[in-house]
């Protein structure tokens, strides 16, 4: 029976990679891992050395400077650098991303600048399109900060409006039955779909955009603090009116700190259902935005500026899923 224990709990540790061999295979697979992203480090760095030569080289096509495209490129390499060097587990996407990246770049460059074989207007190159940015930041700043002053309106005004009513509908019993009901059927209903007679009742396009946003995320929102109050553990509640607190320190100090965190942690999918109806709101009639930016070249056919604008609102999309991850990570430490 001894020797049955000892053969028992030698498959045990192997199985939980105590002992045996495993150790030493699990170094085997790490240093593997780190073998293929040195590989992919070095590979990363010839294709953009590739690219950089490619856009030195003169081609069929005529093209404006190509100095914002080579400092587009310096700056996705220092980002790259950055990331490498301070998140040593999430290398090996990094490397897989600068390689497509710039895999894609080459075959655009090469069949647009050098030998001239796409569409002239639709695919244009990419030293014209990032020349936009060298020539015409100022539009772009001036309609990237009108878009975010809408965003604010819209979408913060919605998250705050969404969380505090939510939690008082949720908290009162009343309310939650006449409420949620109407907030299910509400929500599932895309808020551009009221675009045209919003347009109708409000005076100005800009403020029909607003609402449009604001529709888009509050009854999400809404419903969220709804179920999440509804879910909170009873022992929570018997715990706080044993000390006898009254319904609005109920909602400030217990049930508004109990959902946030959870508020935060969907910030990322709220930012981008706004970012989409931010964007089809300014192209109703908007004079400002990445949205009028894009559609009022795109009806000039102007393609090299509408990808511009593409570029800028992905660009902005990422700082901003970037600027909420800091404060998620400084709001819920425990995660």
């Amino acid at each position: 029976m001894a020797a049955d224990d000892r053969v028992g709990e030698k498959a045990i540790r192997r199985s939980l990679g105590i002992g045996g061999r495993v150790p030493g295979a699990v170094k085997t697979r790490a240093a593997k891992r780190k073998r293929v992203g040195w590989v992919l480090f070095s590979l990363a760095h010839v294709l953009g050395a590739v690219l950089v030569v490619l856009v030195m080289l003169p081609g069929r096509k005529t093209v404006p400077s190509p100095i914002p495209f080579l400092v587009a490129i310096a700056l996705i390499e220092c980002f790259y650098l950055v990331q490498f060097k301070r998140r040593e587990k999430s290398r090996g996407a990094a490397s897989w991303i600068v390689v497509l990246l710039w895999a894609f770049m080459i075959v655009w460059e090469v069949f647009t600048t050098k030998l001239n074989q796409l569409h002239p207007v639709l695919m244009p190159a990419p030293e014209a399109i990032f020349n936009v940015f060298a020539t015409q930041y100022p539009e772009l700043l001036l309609n990237v900060s009108s878009s975010l002053q809408l965003l604010v309106m819209g979408a913060v005004t919605a998250l705050v409006s969404g969380v505090v009513l939510g939690t008082i509908v949720g908290w009162i019993p009343s309310l939650r039955d006449v409420l949620a009901p109407i907030a299910r059927v509400l929500a599932p209903i895309p808020s551009v779909v009221f675009a045209p007679y919003l347009v109708a009742l409000t005076p100005s396009f800009r403020a029909a955009s607003a609402l449009i946003i604001f529709l888009g995320v509050f009854w999400p929102t809404f419903i969220s603090a709804i179920n999440r109050v509804a879910s909170i553990d009873r022992r929570i509640i018997e715990s706080a009116r044993m000390l006898e607190m009254g319904s609005f320190s109920m909602v400030t100090k217990i049930l508004l700190p109990y959902i946030i965190p959870s508020v935060l942690g969907g910030l990322n999918m709220q930012l981008t259902s706004s970012i989409t109806m931010l964007t089809f709101a300014e192209m109703l009639g908007a004079s400002s935005g990445m949205g009028y930016y894009i559609i009022n070249y795109t009806n000039f056919a102007n393609y090299t500026n509408v990808i511009a604008g593409i570029i800028v609102v992905g660009i902005v999309v990422t700082l901003l899923n970037w600027l909420i991850n800091v404060v998620k990570r400084h709001a819920i430490k425990w995660r």
